[in-house]
């Protein structure tokens, strides 16, 4: 049987005969300039009564938390037409997945989108389901769901992916390298969890799934309800009856060779030596080189010389860290953006849902360029990327060069007038 946390219950005390004391609301030292984030500090609903500090210290990255109506009364941020409508768009990331035959001998098939809406089974056969990634960046309700976790760093929230299955449709059991919160919308979804760090793959399959899968613990989520999973940690979610549609906050994990490749090639193409721009500019010489007798061999000083360039480059003050904010903020490869808007007077702004803007101590980050930035220009840009978005007033007493940037980007698309 699906297991459930205990409850406990406790008689109310006796109401007082005096006039009880007003208790004083309790006033936050840590809240959010993004307001659909709960404070920092205080007990959160969707965090199971744990502050986002509390959360982050007992659970990211530690161990499973499973809370029970984390969104009481949640509503899909879509309906089951409006998922399929998107399956048939070629801007849109989806995925059909179907499974038949016994768990353990079950036979998996995947096709990725776009697809005619033919192609999806009946809604009343059972072993599919559908996916849509990034659903954040096409319904303003998806949007204001991912937006509740933004206790998160931005540099490491992905995407909301929304996910429908007939009765028993799932991706099988398999194992994520990021965090996810996999909160159920609508119907019900039985989740088996285990650790199983060392798990082998299932060969000739189109899905990466878990040869031997054993759960550890096991829930039936209803709507409103909400597991949190580390990664590493192995589960398998099927459908129970049907009707099924489940959101999944997604966290980006880069691994260290793609951080290197990444911003090397970032790096590489940031090279700039004063000294290349006068007549002899600097080059490789070996006035000690002796005559060889193994032309084939490279030089241990050409080695070294290659070494010091390389160096030279990483030492530049900045050079990795603006490498690394333009890699973290680039769009993915299937974002564009919608130009041509202007910005009215009297107007705030707001970043479009694509738009990812970070910063560091000396620059700003969006959608994979850079600025510099300082003073009073630098605080209104770190404002607008923690809150993402700049009320009319700010916008209207920012700097000439300021406002100049950001009505580019509105032009561009990247932020909306609010």
């Amino acid at each position: 049987m699906p297991k459930k946390p205990p409850t406990t219950s406790a008689a109310a005390p006796a109401a007082p005969r005096s006039t009880p004391r007003r208790r004083a609301a309790t006033v936050s030292r840590r809240p959010h300039p993004d307001a659909a984030v709960a404070p920092l500090d205080l007990p959160s609903e969707l965090l199971g009564g744990l502050s986002p500090e509390a959360f982050m210290r007992r659970h990211w990255q530690r161990k499973p938390l499973l809370v029970r109506q984390a969104l009481p009364g949640v509503q899909p941020p879509l309906s089951r037409a409006e998922l399929f409508a998107l399956v048939e768009r070629d801007d849109v990331e989806s995925r059909l997945i179907r499974r038949e035959g016994e768990p353990g001998q079950d036979a998996w098939q995947l096709r990725r989108g776009p697809m005619p809406r033919r192609a999806l089974p009946a809604a009343t056969k059972p072993g599919w389901t559908v996916l849509v990634q990034g659903l954040n960046l096409h319904v303003p309700a998806a949007e204001a769901m991912l937006d509740r976790f933004r206790f998160v760093p931005q540099a490491r929230l992905d995407d909301l992916m929304v996910s429908w299955a007939s009765d028993g449709g799932g991706v099988g059991p398999h194992f994520d390298s990021y965090d996810v919160f996999l909160i159920q919308v609508h119907g019900q979804r039985r989740w088996r969890i285990g650790r199983m760090p060392d798990a082998p793959l299932r060969p000739g399959l189109p899905l990466k799934i878990i040869d031997g899968f054993v759960a550890e613990q096991e829930w039936v989520l209803d709507a409103g309800d909400m597991l949190y999973l580390p990664p590493g940690w192995a589960h398998d979610g099927d459908a129970v009856g049907g009707d099924c549609m489940t959101c999944s906050v997604g966290f980006r994990s880069p691994g260290r060779s793609e951080l290197a490749r990444e911003t090397l090639l970032r790096l590489a193409d940031a090279v700039d030596d004063e000294a290349d721009a006068v007549a002899r500019p600097p080059v490789y010489r070996d006035p000690g080189q002796d005559a060889t007798a193994t032309p084939g061999r490279i030089p241990a000083a050409l080695h070294d010389y290659a070494q010091a360039a390389l160096s030279r480059a990483l030492a530049q003050p900045g050079a990795l860290a603006q490498a690394l904010g333009e890699y973290l903020s680039e769009p993915k490869a299937q974002i564009s953006f919608d130009p041509g808007r202007t910005l009215p007077e009297g107007c705030g702004v707001r970043l479009d849902p694509r738009s990812c803007l970070l910063y560091d101590d000396r620059r700003v980050y969006c959608n994979g360029e850079s600025w510099r930035a300082a003073g009073r220009d630098a605080r209104t840009l770190q404002a607008l990327a923690d809150a993402r978005v700049l009320d009319a007033r700010t916008v209207a007493q920012a700097s000439p060069e300021l406002r100049e940037l950001l009505t580019q980007w509105v032009e561009d698309g990247w932020l909306l007038p609010d």
